[in-house]
């Protein structure tokens, strides 16, 4: 730091800065009862800061790293990016983290003018699981019932997008567009006669409405995807041959996030890339550091726009 030296103008400097920066006068004012220019009045503020007189601290509220944030936000452009600050290894207790801070972002940011899109994922059932309150909105159901007893947790519940679609209209009030049926089919004919059922068919019309959605981020591994794991070892096989890096909530993507095209879509209930991509914010939950290649691609491709992770992912994806 640069001494501080005279009396007089440390005092002078110390005058200027408590109007300023305690008192909020405006650097006009200042100079006018001091009998300055604006332009002395600036020095005087700009040494303050640079000697030390005047430190500038921000406190970060605790659980959310800012800076973590804001580095990721800017490093793939997205609308809104939230890192949860922990470092938990363990997938349930990782779920439950980054799914309360989704549910306290989707909260602070929907609106009565949205339409709100859920897809399936572990992490989505979990910020419904933590969902206490929101704006009055209609929700669109935007793939099948995956339904898979979770092992790893501690009371063994099923979860299924049905639940989380009309559980988290049941918080919000609004209308709940669902259906019943899988997310994966035996074969393409029965997917397509399911498609045209008129529960179906009335929640993929409401989706050209949807202004926010809620995915999953999954890779393409053996326990990193609920969907790779729901498929057979043929249909694995063919999708790295594909060169499937990651899937979001059922849309495939090569490391570069661009979309695949997989014979296993037309199988499947679901929403697609292109009407995903016209989605106008796609919000990713992702956590656990060895899905980092699939959350790359899908925040590189463009699909998503928007994140909620924790911090050791969120340090893997900032490097990337």
């Amino acid at each position: 730091m640069t001494p501080i030296t005279g009396p007089a103008h440390l005092v002078l400097m110390a005058s200027v800065a408590r109007r300023y920066y305690l008192d909020g006068r405006s650097k006009v004012e200042i100079a006018d009862e001091f009998d300055l220019s604006r332009f002395k009045v600036a020095r005087l503020l700009d040494s303050a800061r640079t000697t030390g007189l005047v430190r500038i601290e921000i406190e970060y509220p605790t659980g959310i790293d800012v800076e973590l944030s804001d580095r990721l936000r800017d490093a793939y452009g997205l609308q809104h990016a939230v890192v949860v600050d922990g470092y938990e290894d363990e997938p349930v207790a990782l779920r439950r983290l980054v799914g309360g801070a989704a549910a306290e972002l989707l909260r602070e940011i929907t609106t009565p003018s949205d339409v709100l899109g859920l897809a399936w994922a572990r992490s989505v059932s979990a910020m419904t699981a933590a969902l206490t309150s929101l704006a009055t909105v209609p929700v669109v159901q935007l793939t099948g019932a995956l339904q898979l007893s979770d092992a790893s947790s501690r009371t063994g519940s099923v979860d299924s997008s049905i639940e989380i679609v009309r559980d988290t209209a049941r918080i919000s009030g609004g209308p709940a567009y669902l259906f019943y049926a899988p997310f994966i089919l035996r074969d393409a004919e029965t997917a397509r006669a399911l498609r045209r059922q008129p529960e179906v068919a009335r929640a993929f019309d409401q989706v050209s409405s949807v202004t926010k959605a809620v995915v999953g981020v999954g890779r393409c591994e053996p326990g990193q995807s609920t969907v790779y794991d729901a498929v057979g070892a043929r249909e694995q096989r063919v999708l790295r041959r594909l060169g499937v890096c990651g899937e979001i909530s059922g849309v495939f993507v090569d490391a570069e996030g661009a979309p695949v095209r997989a014979a296993l879509a037309a199988r499947m209930i679901g929403i697609g890339a292109a009407q995903l991509r016209r989605i106008p914010e796609v919000i990713a939950i992702a956590y656990g550091t060895r899905k980092a290649p699939a959350v790359h691609a899908a925040l590189s491709g463009g699909l998503v726009r928007g994140l909620v992770t924790h911090k050791a992912l969120a340090e893997v994806l900032a490097t990337a």
